[in-house]
């Protein structure tokens, strides 16, 4: 019997041992990010036949390029195979350097998207809440209620830091080719306490300085910079080899390529800034093909949770024309059986647009650096990739249709 006993009791403390390791292996689980380890095949995923070209598709762009100047990276894939990938045009038009595949552009806002990936994976992690207050993280921030949520959907209020900071620096005569860090804009907000645009959560209202906070939240509770905790864990899971975080902060020139022409003309070239310092809103710097890779690591659960990302996905704004709203760091495109999320981008000449088609899994990745209205010309593309047309002015209703 005592044998019995005894045996009973080490099959029950094996049990508990057991169980306390799955528990930690669980809590552990819980803490990390990535839900699917397996690398993707970035050699199959990447591979294409300019052979096997979608014919309609480069009849389409062919077209916009030769009508409307289009100039830029192309990429269209269905179902993880790229269908259509071209480069077409200038990388630098005053030195005649043709755009490549391998060509790395100033993602813009895209870089948004990968901010609220981030700020995403610190909230599994349990680094953060959605309803912590900025000064949670900066106590000298001079606005009340303003939430990590709030950041992430453009409902803030806060005013435009961009336009604010520009001003001091040309009223001060402040050196305008050093770049400025996140930290030192969080600073001038701190010390100037600019009037905001509206009280927290009252309406929807892009702008650069949600992101470029969100960027601040990101280094503060990582405590690394944006750029390592992006290429640390964002980029590598992703396999995201030719993508990277490029700050005037750190960079007396910015070590890419692909120069930015702005007003679409070709003389106004547009020389990084100050401005081009703070990151979170902009200055990551990639490849079309990296931005089918980023697709690929979000679908196949590389980043973030299946919830969480369908979280990210959810209108949280009012629809603008019943179709079009703003989610975690994404724009939304929904209609009857129809799902698009994508991201559009605007900054110092560089001009895009990124579309995850949800429902068809079309995926289109647009760069260009001739800032010139041509990516408003895509309703052909959209019909020819098999997706819905995502453009506002082709539909009717009310709301805000401006564009960042």
């Amino acid at each position: 019997m005592r044998l019995v006993y005894k045996s009973l009791l080490t099959v029950a403390a094996s049990l508990v041992i057991l169980t306390s390791c799955k528990s930690k292996n669980n809590d552990k689980n819980t803490s990390a990010s990535p839900t699917n380890s397996k690398p993707l095949d970035t050699t199959a995923l990447l591979a294409y036949n300019p052979k096997n070209a979608d014919k309609r598709i480069d009849e389409v762009m062919k077209e916009l390029h030769r009508t409307r100047g289009f100039n830029g990276n192309v990429l269209v894939a269905k179902k993880g195979k790229i269908v259509y990938e071209n480069a077409i045009g200038w990388a630098d038009y005053l030195h005649r350097d043709s755009l490549k595949l391998s060509s790395q552009f100033e993602l813009a806002s895209v870089t948004k998207t990968m901010t609220s990936t981030a700020i995403l994976m610190l909230l599994e992690r349990g680094k953060l809440t959605l309803d912590d207050d900025v000064k949670k993280f900066f106590p000298d921030f001079p606005y009340d209620g303003v939430t990590i949520r709030l950041l992430l959907t453009h409902r803030s209020g806060m005013m435009n830091y961009v336009y604010f900071i520009d001003d001091i620096y040309r009223s001060q005569h402040l050196n305008q080719r050093k770049g400025l860090t996140n930290a030192d804009a969080m600073k001038m907000i701190a010390d100037y306490k600019p009037r905001p645009f509206n009280v927290p959560n009252k309406r929807f209202l892009y702008n650069n300085s949600n992101f470029m906070v969100l960027g601040a939240i990101i280094e503060k509770v990582s405590g690394m910079s944006y750029a390592d905790f992006m290429k640390q864990n964002v980029f590598a899971p992703a396999s995201m080899a030719h993508t990277h975080v490029y700050s005037k902060a750190v960079y007396d020139k910015i070590p890419v390529d692909v120069v930015g022409h702005d007003r679409g003309q070709w003389k106004y070239s547009v020389a990084q800034n100050f401005l081009d310092g703070p990151v979170g809103d902009k200055g990551i710097y990639s490849t079309v093909g990296d931005l089918f890779l980023f697709d690929r690591a979000l679908s196949a659960g590389r980043l973030l949770k299946q919830a969480t990302l369908d979280s990210a996905y959810v209108p949280r704004n009012p629809m603008v024309h019943g179709h079009f709203s703003y989610g975690y760091g994404w724009r939304t495109f929904t209609a009857p059986g129809q799902e698009v999320i994508y991201h559009t981008g605007w900054w110092h000449g560089f001009r895009h647009i990124y579309l995850r088609d949800m429902k068809n899994d079309i995926t289109i990745v647009l760069l260009t650096n001739l800032a010139n209205g041509s990516l408003l010309k895509l309703d052909d593309l959209f019909r020819a990739a098999g997706m819905p047309i995502v453009r506002k002015s082709a539909y009717t209703g009310n709301g805000d249709t401006s564009e960042d």
